[in-house]
């Protein structure tokens, strides 16, 4: 199993097989455009034109179990994030993360880097998973770490 085992759901409904990024390195985060956190939609996205032609791919997915902070449809996320903070790394129909309707992606996240205490649920949005090309989970980033801290290890990832 890996990451690549998986798919995903655009904001226009269609399925995605997340193997179409073999061979990438990919930061997959749960995502809110309306949280203290979310100007880390625009630290991705420097992450993202910083290394995207070394093979770095951002992965973001919309969710609203954390106080309610991704109220509106998919695609209003989507054009949020693109409005407010330039994004053009993909974005995904809004998931849950954690209880028994967890998206499969996130479950094997989880499973991979369970994070510290006693469970492996995502405390909040901005969770940030880091996948070697091979699509193994290297890493688990919390919320309040910035997208900038994974940078020495994006770029051994990608060397």
């Amino acid at each position: 199993m890996s990451v690549y085992s998986y798919k995903a759901v655009t904001t226009a409904n269609q399925e995605v097989p997340l193997d179409m990024y073999q061979g990438k390195v990919l930061v997959i985060a749960n995502t809110a455009s309306q949280c203290g956190l979310t100007p880390q939609y625009g630290d991705l996205q420097k992450l993202y034109d910083r290394y995207r032609d070394q093979g770095l791919v951002v992965l973001g997915f919309p969710c609203n179990q954390f106080g309610g902070q991704e109220p509106g449809t998919s695609e209003e996320a989507e054009s949020f994030c693109q409005i407010n903070y330039g994004v053009n790394f993909p974005v995904f129909a809004k998931v849950d993360v954690n209880g028994e309707g967890a998206h499969p992606l996130f479950q094997y996240l989880k499973q991979q880097q369970p994070g510290v205490g006693e469970t492996s649920d995502i405390q909040w949005n901005f969770t940030k998973f880091l996948v070697n090309r091979e699509g193994e989970v290297v890493g688990r980033i919390e919320p309040k770490e910035s997208p900038e801290s994974m940078s020495a290890a994006i770029e051994q990832l990608l060397a």
